[in-house]
């Protein structure tokens, strides 16, 4: 008789384990919300201090050509000399009066200005290109993070139902030892079992936490303040 309720507690077991563990990969899959995803990325780009850094390196890039397309007056050079009408200068004698204004070119200034111009031009391109990169990695890791959350969630889930299940099991195996129809090594097989589907749950808790944290880092806010 004991056998057989041993055999038939095995096998209730065994189904309540897979049950479980067809319901966690379940909730996995269908806790997956994309709308929220995309918000969580947006959220990221908005807030992570990288990202900042990356437009500011672009703004920064542009200023420089706007610069260089002005600095070509650069090349040249005006000066000019006012004589008076009413004066007359034996010294360094002229043969015009008032202002004479005098432009000079340096044509070594001038033809380098299309080039750097260029430079600064294919400057904006490369970081605006790096921007567009780290984008694209910043959005990867927002959906690594979130997916590692969502299976920290679902792992958790999982071990608090174990426990559970443990511990209706450690209370029928302490009535059916109470009366004699248990040994005791069961009942204490059952209590080690339940004490290491509760330290299993500890660490799918610190695990949690640890991805929420995680997520929330690249985030720039509190995971609940993404609505």
């Amino acid at each position: 008789m004991k056998l057989k309720l041993k055999k038939l507690s095995i096998l209730i077991l065994f189904i309540t384990i897979s049950t479980t563990a067809v319901r966690a990969q379940e909730s996995f899959v269908t806790e997956v919300n994309y709308p929220y995803l995309d918000k969580l990325i947006a959220t990221a780009k908005k807030n992570y201090p990288e990202i900042k850094v990356r437009q500011a390196q672009v703004n920064a890039a542009k200023a420089t050509l706007t610069q260089s397309k002005v600095m070509w007056l650069d090349a040249f050079t005006g000066s000019y000399i006012y004589s008076p009408r009413n004066s007359l200068n034996l010294a360094n004698p002229t043969f015009f009066n008032g202002y004479q204004v005098s432009i000079s070119v340096n044509l070594g200034t001038l033809l380098s200005k299309p080039f750097a111009t260029r430079v600064a031009h294919e400057n904006v391109n490369i970081a605006q290109y790096q921007q567009q990169q780290y984008n694209l990695s910043v959005e990867a890791s927002v959906k690594r993070l979130y997916f590692a959350y969502l299976e920290a969630q679902a792992d958790l889930r999982n071990r608090a139902r174990a426990v559970t299940d443990g511990e209706i099991a450690v209370k029928q195996l302490k009535y059916t030892f109470q009366k004699g129809e248990t040994t005791f090594h069961d009942y204490n097989e059952a209590l080690t079992s339940l004490y290491n589907q509760s330290s299993f749950k500890v660490q799918s808790e610190l695990a949690m936490l640890t991805s929420k944290a995680n997520l929330e880092e690249i985030l720039g806010v509190k995971l609940e303040e993404v609505k």
